[in-house]
């Protein structure tokens, strides 16, 4: 059952809905940790739970992933307090950070009050597993926190950490473990700036909140300042990743909305800057924060201009393709919709009412639509699924409905008719119905309109017994075609995807087998378009690879 505070969330959401920061809606994030890998950039942050507390209640770690930097898959809980057993603490799981090295990944993790943990897994989502069983560092009591790691060209890697001093170890190959001493940064005027106001402890306007990262021959430190309140984020460089550190001035002041504290995470992609920050935008309330970002272009010199804080975020970096599978917990921007875990795998979609919405940037129906599918659940009677375009008033291109499961996670998957969908928008998936929750939503895509047309001079009986199918395996994906027609001719199938590219290809010279088999293992879900050429005939048939 939703708490009260959910619906003040949900009835705050409501007038910004034309927003896409924060980019995460549905709980609150905070401290956020930009990690680029592959095609895809990886946002581990902190979790502030929705309890009145009078402080910080933060027990887990979250991670979120996107393709386009508006549309962010949630993945849920990647690492908890729990899988950490030395420490004891019930709470204090406060600001993450992820590095890969060797296709493993380290989630370094500040538990406070109690050091800094470490976390390996083979996968940026994990599971993630303790391989020390205790604090990598714990030598300044609550002001080991903030970590953020760093593996240089030369394969050195590091790890800063602090509040209000700054630390650093170089930590050995196997990411676990540091050589030599604990390193105290000194901090001068010169290196990271004039406090505003003067505190004996904390001499410069360093605070809290490193993030150390290499760019060209350039090492960043970028950081939180305090005070004033709310925290602005500044940023030192130096040729050397230990230093000397000169200062280059502050990157973002003007913060509507924001929180006390802040915590900044850079990265590059795709040929663009992005700056990661967090406020208070959706609470009101600095101990219940959320995860923005903004995109910026480096100066000349390579130092960080002023970026100001926006409710409009970062353009679009491509587009969403609707003949995926898409996860629906992929989102632009989303009201009253929560997540949990998903019995069939990964995360899907929940507690959904009468009125709530999803919101996906940017989606390129580059080919008609015709269909819908979605994968749903319901223990109630259900509902319907409206897709609209551009608003979630506008163009009404399909409706979906949805019948009760006998239960939140017995699944099936339903699917309508689409007319009038093509060209890029953002789409809107409004839910509607009873009181009360309606469904859950695990997955959806569409179908787009092509072409079954036999060509050439195939004869009618070859296209109707030319049966191409999908079959599946844990391990493997098989095309297979059955057809006494291909037998002892030269045959090369195609595949396509719906946008006319090919994507893989077979070549089977004059071979007596019936059946044809074609590895598509490693290849994405979605429809795609498969051309069988046999002899001087060929015949294109769609197949939707789950």
């Amino acid at each position: 059952m939703r708490t009260l505070n959910i619906f003040l969330l949900t009835l705050f959401l409501s007038t910004i809905v034309f927003a896409d920061n924060p980019i995460i809606q549905n709980l609150y994030s905070a401290d956020p940790a930009p990690m680029v890998y592959k095609d895809r950039v990886y946002l581990y942050t902190s979790h502030d739970e929705d309890k009145n507390t009078g402080g910080f209640t933060m027990q887990n770690w979250m991670c979120y992933s996107s393709t386009d930097m508006v549309n962010w898959t949630d993945h849920g809980i990647v690492a908890s307090l729990k899988d950490l057993n030395w420490h004891g603490a019930n709470n204090g799981a406060w600001a993450p950070q992820c590095v890969e090295r060797n296709g493993k990944f380290y989630l370094y993790v500040p538990i406070q009050g109690h050091g800094i943990g470490v976390l390996v897994a083979d996968n940026p989502l994990g599971p993630f597993k303790d391989p020390i069983n205790k604090a990598l560092v714990h030598a300044h009591g609550w002001d080991d926190i903030d970590p953020t790691a760093f593996v240089d060209s030369d394969g050195q890697a590091y790890l800063y950490w602090g509040n209000p001093n700054l630390w650093y170890v170089k930590l050995n190959e196997n990411m676990t473990s540091y050589s030599g001493n604990v390193v105290e940064v000194k901090l001068t005027e010169a290196s990271f700036g004039k406090r505003t106001v003067y505190n004996a402890k904390r001499p410069t306007s360093y605070e809290e909140g490193p993030f150390f990262y290499k760019r060209n021959d350039l090492y960043y430190m970028v950081f939180a300042v305090g005070p004033p309140s709310p925290e602005h984020i500044a940023h030192s460089t130096s040729t050397g990743p230990t230093g000397p550190w000169t200062y280059r001035g502050l990157i973002m002041t003007s913060i509507p909305k924001g929180a006390f504290t802040n915590h900044p995470g850079v990265c590059d992609f795709k040929g663009n800057s992005y700056l990661f920050y967090h406020n208070q935008a959706l609470s009101g309330d600095g101990y219940k924060r959320s995860v923005c970002v903004e995109q910026f272009t480096y100066k000349s010199d390579g130092s960080i201009p002023q970026i100001s804080s926006t409710t409009n975020g970062p353009n679009q970096v491509g587009s969403l393709n609707p003949y995926d599978t898409v996860q629906a917990e992929t989102i632009c921007w989303g009201q009253g919709v929560e997540t949990e875990v998903c019995s069939e795998g990964g995360i899907n979609v929940s507690n959904i009412e009468n009125g709530d919405y999803i919101k996906v940037k940017g989606v390129d129906f580059d080919k008609n639509a015709i269909k819908f599918e979605a994968r749903v659940s319901s223990n109630t009677s259900g509902g319907k699924i409206e897709l609209r375009l551009d608003s979630q008033s506008g163009k009404l291109i399909g409706t979906c409905n949805v019948s009760g499961t006998g239960g939140w996670q017995n699944w099936t998957t339903v699917s309508c008719d689409v007319s009038g969908a093509s060209a890029k928008h953002d789409l809107y998936l409004k839910f509607t119905g009873g009181s009360g929750f309606l469904f859950n939503v695990n997955w959806w895509k569409f179908t787009p309109e092509v072409s079954n047309e036999v060509e050439k001079n195939f004869d009618a009986h070859t296209a109707k017994n030319l049966n191409i199918k999908i079959e599946q395996s844990k391990k493997t994906v098989t095309l297979r075609l059955n057809s006494s027609s291909v037998r002892n001719q030269n045959v090369r199938v195609d595949l396509f995807n719906v946008s006319g590219r090919k994507i893989k290809s077979f070549l089977n010279e004059k071979s007596a087998q019936t059946d044809i088999a074609m590895d598509l293992s490693g290849i994405r879900s979605g429809t795609y378009l498969v051309k069988v050429v046999a002899g001087n005939s060929s015949i294109t048939k769609a197949v939707t690879i789950q």
